[in-house]
């Protein structure tokens, strides 16, 4: 017990961490399944309040799509249920809201460049955070239109 409860003084994790991070400290199956139940029952492990809050922060430091949040998620080892409850509590307009903030962030600073160039780079750094090739292409259309 006092292993995960150091583990988990730095930052929240998710059930699977704790596990994995036990396994590897060589604790018996019997004893990281007892941990793991202890620390559900005094709240201080909760897949779904671990991904809400993954997401909640995610989306306040770095704009990213849906897709980007679902993977980062999967590497976290959540379970697939919990991702896309927490997934689909997201407003719908997100996608295209943080497609178009990132459009516009980039754009302005790519002003230099010819405007090919300049929508190729910003298409790539829209992609890059998992936008869709729609979603990223009326992005950069509504950022040119507003900058004319």
């Amino acid at each position: 017990m006092d292993a995960a409860l150091s583990f988990l003084t730095t930052r929240m994790r998710t059930v699977r961490e704790v596990e994995d991070k036990l396994d590897d400290l060589q604790y018996g199956e019997a004893d990281v399944l007892a941990t793991v139940e202890r620390l559900k029952e005094l709240s201080l492990l909760n897949d779904e309040a671990y991904a809400q809050e993954f997401v909640r922060s995610r989306l306040a430091t770095k704009p990213v799509s849906r897709q980007k949040l679902y993977l980062d998620l999967r590497a976290h080892k959540l379970p697939e249920e919990i991702i896309r409850s927490v997934l689909d509590e997201l407003p719908r307009e997100t996608e295209a809201d943080n497609a178009r903030e990132v459009a516009k962030k980039y754009w302005r600073q790519m002003g230099a460049l010819e405007e090919p160039v300049r929508r190729e780079r910003v298409l790539r750094r829209l992609t890059s955070r998992g936008f869709s090739a729609e979603a990223s292409l009326a992005a950069i259309r509504e950022a040119a239109e507003e900058e004319d």
